[in-house]
């Protein structure tokens, strides 16, 4: 007999929660212990600069100690059984539609068939095709990125079938060819030589910059139409061009090879004017929310970077587990999974995991409220992007309400005439679109501001962490990349600090207190800026100079220092090797902390400080997926990609240099006696810690001669700034 009411999910608590608060609750009074000892030295201290500038790096990193904790409070894990979903949905008409959402912006530093392999992964999923609709939006309008998807298109007639008959669990072409090597499949060897030849003929065009002169193309007239707008018009720019909407699939037409329905694909280049504002990837969504809602209206939405393609066909199941339950629905806003990268090196020499963003503290957050918004791999139940859970806002015309059931095919004329006015740049204007309906404006992290305005709003969200990543996408493999687009991140949540919807105020007030204190974390991360440049320079200069800034050994405070340090780096360690970390991957990580507080974290505030005066402008620049061969190989052999004069590299060199002199020199007051060792043995420690994590640059700046080492007027530059703090640091201490 069936189960009447099947189990579609269940809640895993962790058995470390009760160690978890324990450890808060001492770790705490140990903070507020320090800050006695502080301003019991600022009364009886001389050198009460140097007391102030450790005063205010302390004061951060409490912050985001305390803060912290929140993540540890209530974490759970969840499990689902998509396997009982039959049970309830009896046949393919009862399942619901989903739209899929793919942005990609520039076909250069995003290159097309990397954008067609996420498509094609998705369109391949174990779920109805007729419910199936992929809307891509491309804000370069290139004909590139068309004409990829056209060859696209015709290339899913074949790979859907194949995939299905075969039962495959990698349905991104170029990933199952890749990990198939050798292995016989029926049919494999046709249509891999199928994927090659697409895959040639779209990097030959690619490479040429335009489509005229390929001479297969047999594009109906609407599809030469679209070229020509692409290409034809005067002053045609990828920020100035009217829109492109192109259905190049339709699953109520269109036929596989085995004659069973294609999924919808559209590709779709908004309406762009340089003047125009919401030019981000929020923009991109907002339009391609309201173009769906036009044309197919799906209650369900997964949003996806154009890089992040599926790496598991039930994904969308995964997430019905939790859609089909009446008693989350109501206020489930999204069902986010983790976003996992591939091609990252075996140790992660840049930390790029982020474990405990994506996996650690979401863990946390689930147990609260829910994880926030990270902008890839989330299903949107639509109906959240229009207002609370208990009253929806409606929109300018009714074909965009959440509830508008759409009963004309995607290509009749007045649906694509309506889509086409919806997609115009200037169509926000006087609306609420972006600040009260759909994804959030205001900051360069779009993303996390959206997830945290529906938290807000009384939505909850979810964490869907399988064991197979349900998808994969890609990571920088050039430190210089990875720093620009971690100063991106970091600008954001100043744009949000500064906002008036900031979690200092409104989100303490809207949130649960441990949800709110999750959100401050995140948002205070950009104020690393402070103590980790104190922290990596001020002792060592002390110590150059024979000042004594911290405890010595005999005297009770020490101990307290070393409980912060020593407790604040196993609590991580635990937490890291818990979630199936490895002690190289933490130790990296725990360097990549280092590295972006010398870098991002500084440069970012730098930069949104001399943005507020009006002396910087900053947009959305698109971090580059161009993957290069030699920087490949040396990043695949664990080393640092330098390669780059980016003023970025000046600080974290400079702190290597001035780390390496200070820990000479107070090895050099050591052998003076057990009285000196006592008074600078915290500081020969901290400095011994920055060393051995600056070992890469070290490297870099006097073993290496490959391309990525350091350059040469950086490692001079920042000697002779080195010398500077030197001189001055007597004068001004």
């Amino acid at each position: 007999m069936e189960n009447p009411n099947p189990l579609l999910h269940k809640i895993i608590p962790m058995r470390r929660t009760w160690f978890n608060r324990v450890f808060a609750a001492i770790y705490t009074c140990a903070i507020f212990a320090l800050f006695y000892h502080h301003f019991q030295n600022l009364s009886i201290n001389s050198n009460t600069k140097i007391s102030i500038l450790m005063l205010l790096a302390d004061l951060v990193l409490a912050l985001n100690s305390i803060t912290y904790q929140a993540f540890r409070m209530s974490p759970i894990r969840r499990v689902v059984f998509p396997q009982n979903i039959p049970q309830i949905l009896k046949n393919e008409s009862e399942y619901p539609a989903l739209d899929i959402f793919i942005c990609t912006a520039d076909p250069y530093k995003e290159p097309p068939m990397g954008v067609v392999n996420t498509a094609l992964s998705v369109m391949a999923y174990d779920y109805p095709t007729e419910k199936l609709s992929v809307y891509v939006s491309d804000d370069g309008g290139s004909q590139l990125t068309l004409f990829a998807f056209m060859e696209a298109a015709k290339f899913a007639r074949h790979w859907l079938p194949f995939c299905r008959k075969h039962d495959l669990v990698e349905r991104c072409p170029e990933a199952y060819f890749a990990s198939q090597i050798g292995e016989f499949t029926e049919g494999r060897d046709e249509i891999e030589m199928a994927y090659r030849e697409m895959k040639i003929t779209v990097e030959k065009v690619l490479e040429r910059g335009d489509v005229n002169g390929v001479n297969h193309i047999t594009a109906d007239e609407e599809v030469l139409k679209s070229f020509s707008k692409c290409s034809g018009i005067d002053g045609f720019t990828s920020r100035n061009h009217p829109t492109i909407i192109q259905i190049l699939l339709e699953s109520s037409i269109n036929r596989d090879v085995q004659g069973h329905a294609l999924p919808n694909l559209i590709y779709i280049s908004r309406e762009k004017i340089a003047t125009a504002a919401h030019q981000f990837k929020a923009g991109a969504l907002n339009m391609l929310l309201r173009v769906s809602g036009i044309m197919t209206n799906a209650p369900i939405i997964l949003t996806l970077d154009c890089d992040s393609y599926s790496n598991d066909p039930t994904t969308p199941l995964r997430a019905l587990c939790y859609y089909l339950d009446p008693k989350i629905k109501s206020d489930l806003a999204y069902v986010q999974f983790p976003q996992i990268f591939h091609g990252i090196n075996k140790n992660d020499i840049y930390g790029s995991e982020w474990k405990s963003y994506v996996q650690i503290n979401a863990y946390g957050m689930d147990g609260l409220m829910g994880p926030n918004y990270i902008g890839t791999g989330s299903f949107f139940q639509r109906r959240a992007l229009f207002g609370d859970p208990l009253s929806i806002l409606l929109p300018e015309i009714p074909e965009l309400s959440p509830d508008y059931h759409v009963c004309k095919p995607i290509h009749d004329n007045e649906i694509l005439a309506l889509a086409d006015h919806v997609a115009g740049c200037r169509y926000e204007d006087q609306t609420r679109w972006g600040y009260e309906i759909g994804f959030n404006y205001g900051s360069l992290v779009e993303d996390f501001y959206t997830g945290y305005r529906l938290h807000c709003k009384g939505w909850k969200s979810i964490l869907c962490y399988p064991k197979r990543p349900a998808f994969l996408g890609s990571s920088p493999i050039a430190l210089n990349d990875m720093l620009c687009q971690s100063k991106r991140w970091f600008m954001g949540y100043f744009e949000i600090i500064c906002c008036k919807f900031s979690p200092l105020t409104f989100g303490l007030k809207s949130l649960n207190l441990l949800q709110a204190l999750c959100y401050i974390h995140y948002i205070s991360w950009p104020f690393w800026s402070i103590p980790v440049p104190v922290y990596a320079f001020l002792p060592q200069l002390a110590l150059i100079n024979s000042t004594p800034i911290f405890p010595k050994v005999s005297d009770p405070w020490f101990y307290l220092y070393a409980f912060l340090f020593v407790g604040a780096i196993m609590q991580e360690f635990i937490d890291y090797m818990t979630t199936g970390g490895t002690i190289p991957k933490w130790w990296n990580y725990q360097k990549s902390w280092l590295i972006r507080g010398l870098t991002s974290f500084p440069f970012a505030m730098l930069e949104y400080i001399l943005g507020c005066f009006g002396f910087s402008a900053t947009g959305f620049n698109v971090t580059s997926k161009v993957v290069d061969d030699e920087q490949t190989s040396r990043y695949d052999k664990g080393y640092f990609v330098f390669g780059v004069s980016s003023p970025m590299f000046l600080t974290i060199t400079m702190a290597a240099i001035i780390n390496l002199v200070a820990f000479s020199s107070g090895i050099e007051q050591a052998i003076f006696g057990k009285e000196r060792f006592e008074n600078v043995c915290l500081q020969i420690c901290l400095t011994g810690y920055v060393v051995v994590h600056s070992w890469p640059l070290y490297e870099a700046i006097i073993l290496r001669t490959d391309k990525g080492k350091m350059p040469l007027k950086i490692t001079l530059a920042s000697v002779a700034l080195v010398l500077v703090l030197c001189i001055v640091f007597p004068l001004l201490f």
